[in-house]
């Protein structure tokens, strides 16, 4: 798993019924508490802000994040990335998640600005 490659502690996953938003919880190696929630949406659609929403109020009363991340296959909606990037919350999106399998660590996408990163344009689909 990424996380316990990148030195994240007690990693365990949770996703499932009665998650409550939550697939991954673990502790950064700085002891912080890490949340991920990971959706396996198609890679021409986009995530919109109210996704963002509601996984944000659900990671933090929840589960006490300290630093919630969400993970698609897909690109994110301007509105998506600027609550986002209010609410200190990191979005890992198609190419960043390239970049995380590749061996880039977790705790380098924690800093980026999100609000300017990527593109808010949904890709088509091949036909």
């Amino acid at each position: 798993m990424l996380c316990r490659r990148d030195g994240c502690t007690k990693v365990r996953r949770v996703g499932g019924a009665g998650d409550l938003g939550a697939d991954v919880i673990g502790y950064l190696p700085d002891g912080r508490t890490l949340v991920i929630q990971c959706k396996r949406y198609a890679w021409h659609r986009s995530v919109g802000s109210r996704d963002i929403q509601t996984f944000n109020g659900t990671a933090r009363a929840e589960h006490e994040a300290d630093v919630p991340v969400f993970v698609a296959p897909c690109k994110y909606t301007q509105p998506a990335r600027k609550f986002a990037a209010k609410q200190q919350l990191t979005l890992i999106d198609v190419d960043l998640l390239g970049f995380w399998n590749s061996g880039t660590p977790l705790t380098s996408f924690l800093s980026l600005d999100i609000n300017r990163s990527g593109t808010n344009r949904m890709l088509h689909p091949e036909l």
